[in-house]
């Protein structure tokens, strides 16, 4: 299988680069995306909205045979809920890490602080303490080692969806900020973040008890649970 990793915001593909190995002992494809400004911190990013992001993996599923799987991280999920629309027939699966499909007219994030019309990794009190378990001091100091800042337009921009054969597509939520229980909870509620997920035919959850940033502060759990989630070659 075709599996095409999608980085969330301030990441390019090496962050995947504790994941891939595992999916492909397990006899696959891996295909780390580096999206459209996020090359380098001296990149251009003027102009890139969240519609460029969604082309690129678009045309990264087209430039391969068969289904493919779409793992996205954080706004990565965002960018790939969007491809599963745009290519419902050549998605096998989409994994949602720590995150889950955004909706039509969601933002990923428009409250981030914005620097220069871009997004540069914020101070960490910026971000909740769920988001920063296990992520200790060493972890810290590495991510903005190699964090890039990202386009405004990717977090700012309105998601726009057409095909409802979008929620014919199966897909897995790697729980980790909250737990899988909590998400069914909400279901229940019919609270609106949800509700795309509430909409999907075929919906599996894995628990992953972490931070926002798995393939940081539990790398090997988190590939077995793409293991899990894909299955085996």
């Amino acid at each position: 299988m075709d599996i095409i990793l999608i980085p969330g915001l301030w990441l390019d593909a090496s962050s995947w680069s504790e994941i891939t190995p595992a999916l492909e002992k397990a006899g696959h494809r891996t295909h780390p995306i580096t999206l459209p400004g996020m090359a380098s911190r001296d990149a251009d990013r003027s102009g890139i909205g969240l519609r460029d992001h969604i082309d690129a993996v678009v045309a990264a599923v087209d430039a391969v045979d068969g289904p493919v799987v779409l793992v996205g991280h954080s706004g990565g999920g965002a960018v790939a809920h969007a491809v599963a629309d745009a290519r419902p027939d050549r998605i096998a699966r989409v994994v949602y890490v720590d995150s889950a499909p955004l909706g039509p007219g969601g933002v990923i994030n428009d409250e981030l602080p914005v620097v220069d019309g871009e997004i540069p990794l914020p101070d960490w009190d910026v971000f909740e303490d769920e988001d920063l378990v296990d992520l200790d001091d060493d972890l810290r100091e590495a991510f903005r080692a190699k964090a890039i800042p990202s386009p405004k337009g990717v977090a700012f921009d309105k998601q726009v969806l057409g095909d409802e054969r979008r929620f014919d597509v199966p897909i897995t939520l790697v729980c980790c900020e909250f737990s899988s229980a909590m998400v069914r909870a909400w279901i229940e509620q019919e609270v609106p973040f949800v509700r795309e997920i509430a909409a999907v035919k075929d919906v599996s959850y894995i628990d992953l008890p972490t931070g926002h940033w798995p393939q940081f502060t539990k790398p090997a759990e988190l590939a077995d649970a793409l293991v899990s989630a894909v299955g085996r070659a």
